[in-house]
């Protein structure tokens, strides 16, 4: 088993330290979907939502989550974020949310991408509980990542 970077020889956990790693750009991709009844889709996605406009709060949301990582996951680098980019677009089952976070710096992205699609598929959900109690938030997953010593990754691609 390969050793896991946030455990020192001890067994602690710790915040691994990258101020020797490059300053290189960065960029991941993320996607979730909240399954839900069409007919609440088309609620969200129609504005008669009694909360507001889903599709807006649900992309603010994500796009302060992904800002607030550092405070929210214990050992992630707080970033200077370069683009954060949060969708939320109809789909068959319910709405799919995919977020695209960039930095220029010596660590990745991909937690900040991940927590971007999490918060806002959260938003989702409380802003439309009211009219279906059956919704499910999944596949929360990371799609795409590039840059940094590891190269880039791709779901579904054979690791390099």
């Amino acid at each position: 088993m390969s050793r896991l970077t946030h455990i020192d020889e001890a067994g602690r956990a710790r915040m691994v330290d990258v101020s020797d790693k490059p300053a290189t750009a960065r960029e991941a991709v993320a996607t979730g979907l909240v399954r839900m009844d069409a007919a609440t889709r088309d609620l969200a996605l129609g504005g008669q939502a009694k909360k507001g406009d889903v599709r807006a709060t649900a992309e603010i949301a994500g796009v302060m989550a992904a800002k607030r990582t550092s405070d929210l996951i214990p050992l992630c680098h707080p970033l200077a974020l370069s683009k954060v980019e949060v969708v939320v677009e109809p789909h068959d089952e319910g709405l799919a949310v995919t977020a695209r976070v960039k930095t220029t710096g010596p660590t990745g992205v991909e937690m900040e991408a991940l927590t971007a699609v999490a918060v806002a598929c959260l938003t989702i959900y409380d802003m439309l509980k009211a009219a279906d109690k059956g919704m499910t938030i999944d596949a929360v997953r990371l799609e795409t990542k590039t840059g940094g010593a590891s190269g880039g990754w791709k779901r579904g691609e054979a690791a390099s």
